[in-house]
């Protein structure tokens, strides 16, 4: 039996304990927030044998075997480190750190340590992306030759809200940016020509960025994370012989539409469990159980070049933190 710890019990934390009861094999053992009764609510609503006023507390939990951590953007390299420092493996919401600096001195402690770390990216574990990656394989739709991506609604505009805050990270690169990017990077690799513009708030976070990509082998990007409008959130490859549509919400679609050229399009069906934090759950088991210290699907190496794209782009529309 897998243990899981959480720490950082918002939205997305209830989501992922929802999914964890549904995995074979894994068990909430404990949670942690700052605030106790939110701990001990948190933990009678998901059976947590256990419940602190204290991160540190869930990472000495000696039953724990790995600890899921969903605080702030900001805060994930601290905790991430704590956690690693404390013996845990880890399984981190995205972004992974604020910089790359952070990524790569977390991904080298893990190694130290012999840990297993991991970015909690649940859109590389969902089914439809797979059989995305599986079309491709088999040449269903040619050559890529582009890819449009966005991902778009209109935030709240509390200075106080995490995606609005700059000393937590906010913007709509790193919350949802990263997305329309990754899917990018997944298809067709890294990167070797990236242009950005973005329109900055006054509080100097993008509340829309555009990002233009070229590929090695000549493909295009063309993608858009924004907080101003409600956008299609689908995300389009168009290659030789058709295309492939990722409906919205693409980055975790249950509905995939190819069109092969002068044919009819055809609608694939492929249903998430839960709400689609079980995949992503059985992986990290898999791979704790196989003493992996990183996963083959969103490996070291997935997330350092992530983090190098976001931190080159940061860098083009003059978004510091």
């Amino acid at each position: 039996m897998v243990k899981f710890g959480i720490i950082g019990l918002g939205k997305v934390a209830h989501k992922f304990a929802h999914d964890l009861a549904l995995v074979d094999g894994c068990v909430l053992q404990a949670v942690g927030s700052r605030n106790l009764k939110k701990a001990r609510k948190f933990a009678t609503e998901h059976q947590a044998t256990q419940f602190y006023s204290s991160y540190e507390e869930v990472a000495a939990d000696p039953e724990i075997a790995i600890i899921y951590i969903a605080t702030p953007h900001v805060f994930h390299f601290e905790n991430t480190m704590m956690c690693l420092h404390a013996g845990k493996a880890v399984i981190c919401e995205k972004p992974f750190a604020m910089n790359l600096e952070e990524v790569e001195i977390m991904i080298q402690t893990a190694k130290d340590k012999n840990l297993f770390l991991m970015e909690a990216l649940w859109t590389r574990f969902i089914p439809s992306t797979l059989k995305v990656i599986e079309l491709m394989e088999q040449n269903t739709i040619g050559k890529i030759h582009s890819i449009q991506a966005n991902f778009g609604y209109v935030a709240t505009t509390d200075p106080t809200s995490r995606l609005i805050a700059r000393e937590l990270g906010g913007g709509s690169l790193l919350d949802i940016g990263i997305y329309p990017i990754f899917i990018s990077l997944l298809l067709l690799g890294t990167p070797v020509e990236t242009a950005s513009i973005a329109q900055l708030s006054k509080t100097g976070i993008d509340q829309h960025c555009a990002m233009l990509m070229k590929f090695k082998n000549g493909a295009t990007a063309i993608l858009e994370s924004t907080f101003l409008t409600m956008t299609s959130n689908e995300a389009a490859l168009y290659g030789s012989k058709g295309k492939i549509t990722m409906q919205a919400p693409f980055h975790h679609t249950e509905k995939i539409v190819v069109e092969i050229n002068g044919t009819e399009p055809y609608q694939i069906a492929s249903p998430m469990i839960g709400n689609g934090y079980a995949h992503e759950i059985e992986e990290v088991k898999n791979c704790l159980i196989a003493g992996k210290i990183e996963s083959d699907k969103m490996s070291f190496i997935n997330s350092l070049e992530l983090m190098k794209t976001l931190d080159l782009i940061r860098s083009q529309v003059n978004l510091t933190y």
